[in-house]
Protein backbone atom coordinates (compact mmCIF):
# COMPACT_ATOMS: atom_id res chain seq x y z
CA UNK A 1 0.00 0.00 0.00
CA UNK A 2 0.72 3.11 -0.90
CA UNK A 3 2.00 6.25 1.58
CA UNK A 4 -0.76 8.18 -0.51
CA UNK A 5 -2.96 5.45 0.17
CA UNK A 6 -2.45 5.36 3.73
CA UNK A 7 -2.73 9.11 4.32
CA UNK A 8 -6.32 9.04 2.47
CA UNK A 9 -7.30 5.94 5.14
CA UNK A 10 -5.64 7.90 7.68
CA UNK A 11 -8.02 11.13 6.50
CA UNK A 12 -10.98 8.92 6.07
CA UNK A 13 -10.97 7.15 9.31
CA UNK A 14 -10.49 10.63 11.22
CA UNK A 15 -13.66 12.35 9.06
CA UNK A 16 -15.28 9.65 10.29
CA UNK A 17 -14.56 9.64 13.67
CA UNK A 18 -15.22 13.72 14.03
CA UNK A 19 -18.20 13.04 12.40
CA UNK A 20 -19.06 10.48 15.08
CA UNK A 21 -17.75 12.64 17.96
CA UNK A 22 -19.92 15.22 16.83
CA UNK A 23 -23.18 13.10 16.30
CA UNK A 24 -22.91 10.53 19.20
CA UNK A 25 -20.22 12.01 21.42
CA UNK A 26 -22.02 9.98 24.77
CA UNK A 27 -21.74 6.76 23.02
CA UNK A 28 -18.03 7.36 20.70
CA UNK A 29 -15.96 9.44 22.77
CA UNK A 30 -15.08 7.14 25.26
CA UNK A 31 -14.57 4.73 22.63
CA UNK A 32 -12.53 6.89 19.82
CA UNK A 33 -10.27 8.41 22.96
CA UNK A 34 -8.31 5.18 22.54
CA UNK A 35 -8.95 3.14 19.81
CA UNK A 36 -8.06 5.59 16.79
CA UNK A 37 -5.23 7.32 18.17
CA UNK A 38 -3.78 4.00 18.59
CA UNK A 39 -4.68 2.85 15.33
CA UNK A 40 -2.58 6.06 14.29
CA UNK A 41 -0.08 5.59 16.85
CA UNK A 42 0.58 2.75 14.97
CA UNK A 43 1.02 3.78 11.69
CA UNK A 44 2.83 6.97 12.90
CA UNK A 45 5.79 4.58 14.41
CA UNK A 46 5.81 2.62 11.25
CA UNK A 47 5.72 5.37 9.14
CA UNK A 48 8.39 7.06 11.57
CA UNK A 49 10.67 3.89 11.73
CA UNK A 50 10.78 3.37 7.85
CA UNK A 51 11.00 7.11 6.55
CA UNK A 52 14.20 7.14 5.20
CA UNK A 53 16.67 9.81 6.68
CA UNK A 54 17.72 13.31 5.71
CA UNK A 55 20.98 14.43 7.13
CA UNK A 56 20.11 17.51 6.80
CA UNK A 57 16.87 17.42 9.70
CA UNK A 58 16.80 18.59 12.93
CA UNK A 59 14.70 20.77 14.91
CA UNK A 60 17.40 23.74 15.11
CA UNK A 61 15.81 25.42 12.65
CA UNK A 62 12.95 25.93 10.21
CA UNK A 63 14.79 24.95 7.67
CA UNK A 64 15.80 21.99 9.05
CA UNK A 65 12.42 21.03 10.47
CA UNK A 66 11.24 21.43 6.48
CA UNK A 67 14.34 18.93 5.74
CA UNK A 68 12.63 16.38 8.09
CA UNK A 69 9.08 16.36 6.22
CA UNK A 70 11.36 16.37 2.56
CA UNK A 71 10.12 12.46 2.04
CA UNK A 72 6.37 11.22 1.74
CA UNK A 73 6.55 8.93 4.70
CA UNK A 74 8.12 11.76 6.70
CA UNK A 75 5.09 13.74 6.01
CA UNK A 76 2.70 10.82 6.53
CA UNK A 77 3.97 10.41 10.09
CA UNK A 78 3.65 14.14 10.59
CA UNK A 79 0.27 14.24 9.42
CA UNK A 80 -0.79 11.26 11.38
CA UNK A 81 0.41 12.39 14.48
CA UNK A 82 -1.84 15.59 14.17
CA UNK A 83 -4.75 13.18 13.33
CA UNK A 84 -3.99 11.24 16.62
CA UNK A 85 -4.04 14.56 19.52
CA UNK A 86 -6.62 16.08 17.82
CA UNK A 87 -8.98 13.47 17.94
CA UNK A 88 -7.84 12.77 21.58
CA UNK A 89 -8.20 16.25 22.17
CA UNK A 90 -11.81 16.27 20.84
CA UNK A 91 -12.79 13.80 22.85
CA UNK A 92 -11.34 14.76 25.53
CA UNK A 93 -12.83 17.96 24.95
CA UNK A 94 -16.76 16.10 24.46
CA UNK A 95 -16.21 13.94 27.72
CA UNK A 96 -15.29 17.45 30.39
CA UNK A 97 -18.17 19.16 28.84
CA UNK A 98 -20.50 16.33 29.34
CA UNK A 99 -19.24 15.94 33.06
CA UNK A 100 -19.57 19.51 33.42
CA UNK A 101 -23.16 19.91 32.40
CA UNK A 102 -22.23 21.49 29.21
CA UNK A 103 -24.87 21.40 26.59
CA UNK A 104 -23.10 19.48 23.55
CA UNK A 105 -25.09 21.67 20.93
CA UNK A 106 -22.02 24.31 22.44
CA UNK A 107 -19.35 22.49 22.19
CA UNK A 108 -19.96 21.63 18.21
CA UNK A 109 -18.12 24.64 17.16
CA UNK A 110 -14.87 23.68 19.33
CA UNK A 111 -14.99 20.50 17.82
CA UNK A 112 -14.84 22.05 14.75
CA UNK A 113 -12.68 24.01 15.16
CA UNK A 114 -10.39 21.36 16.88
CA UNK A 115 -10.62 19.06 14.21
CA UNK A 116 -9.49 22.08 11.39
CA UNK A 117 -7.03 24.18 13.51
CA UNK A 118 -6.20 21.59 16.89
CA UNK A 119 -4.81 24.41 19.31
CA UNK A 120 -7.59 27.26 18.18
CA UNK A 121 -10.26 24.81 19.44
CA UNK A 122 -8.86 23.53 22.11
CA UNK A 123 -8.59 27.30 23.26
CA UNK A 124 -12.17 28.15 22.49
CA UNK A 125 -13.31 24.90 24.11
CA UNK A 126 -11.33 26.69 27.47
CA UNK A 127 -13.31 30.01 27.01
CA UNK A 128 -16.82 28.33 26.42
CA UNK A 129 -15.88 26.18 29.27
CA UNK A 130 -14.85 29.55 31.66
CA UNK A 131 -17.95 31.60 30.20
CA UNK A 132 -20.61 29.02 31.14
CA UNK A 133 -19.20 28.35 34.98
CA UNK A 134 -20.59 24.95 34.59
CA UNK A 135 -19.21 22.79 37.65
CA UNK A 136 -19.03 19.00 37.68
CA UNK A 137 -22.58 17.47 38.89
CA UNK A 138 -22.87 16.25 42.24
CA UNK A 139 -22.48 12.97 42.86
CA UNK A 140 -25.92 11.13 44.78
CA UNK A 141 -24.50 10.27 48.35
Amino acid sequence: MSDAQLFQYANSAALLSWIALVVQPKRVAPLLRFVVPAAFTMLYIWALATAPANPDGGFGSLEQVKALFSADRAVLAGWVHYLAFDLFIGCWEAMDARERNIPHWLVVPCLVLTFMFGPVGLLTYFALRAATGRRRAALPA
